[in-house]
């Protein structure tokens, strides 16, 4: 993918960390939600959903939506918001649905918006320098900060891998600011994580 894709969604995921003022994880989607006036919905039933379909953002009265298969864990449908929020974020083109105006919902890593909506996610849900300040390198421990799945977890502890090899952390001023506002959550969370 374009360095310049990914760096925009990179640096957009930090700025949305900065702009709401988190400074904990997990991250807690309801209040972020509610705060930013997204509306937040679970098909729990998987009936306006497909079968393939994680979740859908669209458009109804001016305000978004985001529609989650609620037939997914839990740590699944939280990575599907965060990246619903991603395509809201970052101001992607909507496409018409039944449910109003929407983006796309399937997965498709080779459109530069859906890869995207995925960095975006994993920056919000696991942000490195955060990761990093843990000292956290496995999947398992990665999950559980972070209430991801251990799937997703497991593609983190990867590139956390190459991001440790090469000590590239908080070269950005965007990076330095989110790790500051994560201070007190480092410092209080590394003790117990470290001797768990």
């Amino acid at each position: 993918m374009n360095y310049n894709v990914y760096k925009r969604a990179r640096d957009a995921a930090w700025q949305f960390l900065i702009d709401n003022c988190i400074d904990s994880l997990p991250v807690r989607f309801g209040e972020l939600c509610e705060k930013n006036g997204i509306v937040l919905l679970r098909d729990p039933c998987n009936y306006y959903l497909g079968k393939q379909q994680r979740g859908v953002t669209y458009i109804r009265n001016n305000r978004y939506h985001i529609l989650v298969n609620g037939m997914d864990h839990l740590s699944i449908q939280r990575f599907t918001i965060a990246h619903e929020l991603g395509h809201i974020y970052m101001n992607h083109d909507l496409t018409d649905s039944p449910l109003g105006r929407s983006f796309g919902v399937h997965y498709h890593p080779v459109l530069p918006e859906e890869y995207q909506a995925e960095r975006f996610a994993m920056g919000i849900l696991a942000p490195a320098c955060v990761l990093w300040g843990l000292d956290l390198h496995s999947p398992k421990d990665i999950a559980k900060v972070c209430y991801i799945s251990i799937e997703d977890a497991r593609y983190r502890a990867d590139r956390m891998r190459d991001l440790y090899k090469r000590d590239v952390f908080l070269a950005s001023e965007l990076e330095k600011r989110v790790f500051e506002q994560f201070k007190s959550f480092v410092e209080t969370k590394k003790a117990p994580i470290a001797g768990a």
